[in-house]
């Protein structure tokens, strides 16, 4: 077989250029540390790690909503934590401002404490995070969300706006509470209405519950009691008759209306009373409620003060309650998300060692792999240099 000069150079060529690529490829690899450096390399690798990397990257990004969760969750679980102290916090000074043995000027002094209890209140309320959001005023984060109305009464400029961070696949959770529901909306002491006393009353007996029990039947109204000799006689706001309780004996609830009242105590003949619809109160309005109380030492002690003082006290106790639900809401959020970051971490663990399986290279074999590259390129080198400086006419 003839082999004409240009065959044999081009030939030769390819051989050379063929092994100074394979010594090259391992060189990339050698100084990359990697296996599969293109889907090339490695074909069915490297999709494997293309997928693998895809991964890794939602986990990083999970990773932040999660620490990002973490932060804001903190921030309200702590600022709900000091809510819960101040409130409990003013249940004990209004007992202590009951005592008899109290001076007015001294509870004066209670009414003062509770007072900068209710601004230091209202600044936990209107805290705000590093970016100078409030955090306590669902999605209306750009505005203060609390605030004192002309009358002393407390508005909530918030909504009811919950804002999630996924984080996990189809996984979200809430990272505020909002305003209204950690500080306006307590269940009423009372139940399902608040009680308004008179200050001609002269029994001593307060409100324990007014509830609705039969929603079927109930007819919504504010109504009024009033004892008529032994009979407890129950109008509405028409001054209609509802129901007469003859003979009233205060340990029997009183049914009308699909609405149940219970009293603590016994009215004295001719005394009234009203309960008005109530589905929820503020703990700043109860508050501003007690330093009012406390500051007419005329009415304290009388047996209207003392109702007003029974109906204080279990709607402090549920406005604590509302917090500590909010609180247990933070509580069971962070906690979720710890566990999610376990099970991230665990998870970036094995898809790196799955990673470092398919793509990390063997620096021994790449080694004795490249010294053979490069000792084979050598030899071409040599065989072409020879045959290329070969001529017919070193033979004439």
């Amino acid at each position: 077989m003839r082999i004409s000069t240009s065959q044999m150079f081009n030939q030769s060529i390819t051989s050379v250029l063929d092994k100074q690529i394979a010594t090259s490829k391992i060189l990339d690899q050698l100084s990359s540390g990697k296996r599969v450096n293109t889907a090339g390399d490695d074909p069915v690798a490297a999709v494997g790690i293309d997928n693998l990397n895809q991964q890794n990257a939602l986990v990083d990004q999970f990773m932040k909503n999660i620490d990002y969760a973490n932060n804001r969750l903190s921030v309200s679980e702590s600022k709900l934590g000091a809510t819960e102290t101040l409130v409990s916090s003013t249940r004990e000074h209004i007992i202590r401002a009951v005592n008899g043995s109290l001076s007015p000027s001294e509870r004066q002094m209670i009414a003062d404490e509770l007072r900068a209890t209710l601004e230091e209140l209202l600044a936990v309320a209107n805290t705000k995070d590093e970016s100078g959001n409030y955090i306590f005023a669902g999605h209306e984060t750009g505005g203060q969300p609390f605030a004192f109305d002309s009358t002393g009464n407390m508005i909530y400029s918030g909504d009811s706006g919950v804002r999630e961070a996924v984080i996990a696949s189809g996984v979200g959770v809430e990272i505020n509470i909002p305003g209204d529901k950690a500080f306006m909306n307590a269940p009423s002491g009372l139940g399902d209405y608040s009680a308004n006393y008179l200050p001609s009353q002269v029994g001593d007996f307060s409100v324990s519950s007014a509830n609705i029990t039969n929603p079927g039947s109930y007819v919504e109204d504010t109504y009024t009691f009033t004892m008529v000799g032994a009979n407890l006689e129950v109008r509405n706001s028409s001054a209609v008759l509802v129901t007469t309780e003859v003979g009233f004996d205060a340990t029997n609830p009183i049914s009308f209306n699909g609405v149940e009242v219970k009293l603590d105590g016994m009215p004295t003949a001719g005394d009234s009373f009203s309960i008005a619809p109530e589905s929820g109160i503020s703990v700043f309005n109860t508050i501003n409620q007690a330093i009012t109380l406390l500051e007419d030492p005329n009415k304290l002690n009388t047996p209207q003060g003392k109702s007003e003082l029974a109906q204080i006290l279990n709607n402090i106790d549920s406005g604590v309650n509302q917090v500590s639900i909010a609180r247990g809401e933070t509580g069971n959020s962070l906690k979720s998300i710890e566990s999610y970051r376990t099970h991230h971490v665990d998870e970036k663990i094995v898809n790196s060692s799955t990673l470092s399986m398919l793509e990390d290279l063997d620096y021994a074999s790449a080694i004795t792999e490249f010294e053979k590259q490069q000792l084979a390129l050598n030899a071409v080198s040599s065989v072409f240099s020879q045959v290329g400086s070969v001529s017919l006419f070193d033979y004439i």
